[in-house]
């Protein structure tokens, strides 16, 4: 048994197995059970299954080829359903894949605005306070009408002293 050389691909091996693509198998699964789920469908089944009995039931006998009741069609029936199942399971485990990974974002992006908005809340929390330590413009002109008022005051009464 020789060690597997990192530095050079592998061999080709031959099984018997077909290869596949799963991605492409799994587009095309989406594609038919896209396609099993229209109106559209089921009208071309029905049409489809009426020429059906239509045709042999009202045929000349030599032209019949499912006589009542109906076996091929039945056994045609079963062969379709039998397909349609799961490459509708398939198509809607895709979906779920899709969905859960749509919802990982949705969930990461709604906690990364959670983050910014408490952030903004924190941010806009300190303006205030920084805000209300400020002089604000009515603030200084009460106080400056205030030491007016004050000086005023002090005029007045340095007036009304005698002079010595």
């Amino acid at each position: 048994m020789t060690a597997e050389r990192l530095d050079q691909p592998r061999e080709l091996r031959r099984t018997l197995r077909p290869h596949y693509d799963p991605e492409a198998f799994g587009r095309l699964s989406e594609r038919i059970a896209r396609f099993l789920g229209t109106a559209r469908f089921i009208v071309y089944m029905t049409v489809f299954v009426a020429v059906w009995v239509i045709w042999n039931t009202a045929a000349p006998a030599g032209l019949k080829f499912d006589p009542y009741p109906f076996i091929f069609l039945t056994l045609m029936l079963s062969l379709q359903a039998s397909y349609a199942a799961p490459l509708i399971l398939l198509a809607q485990n895709r979906q779920d894949d899709r969905d859960r990974i749509q919802y990982e974002h949705d969930r990461e992006a709604a906690d990364r605005n959670r983050a910014e908005i408490e952030y903004l809340t924190r941010e806009i929390a300190g303006l205030r306070m920084a805000v209300n330590e400020v002089a604000t413009r009515d603030y200084l002109r009460a106080e400056l009408s205030r030491l007016l008022e004050e000086l005023q005051d002090a005029d007045v009464k340095e007036r009304r002293r005698p002079v010595r």
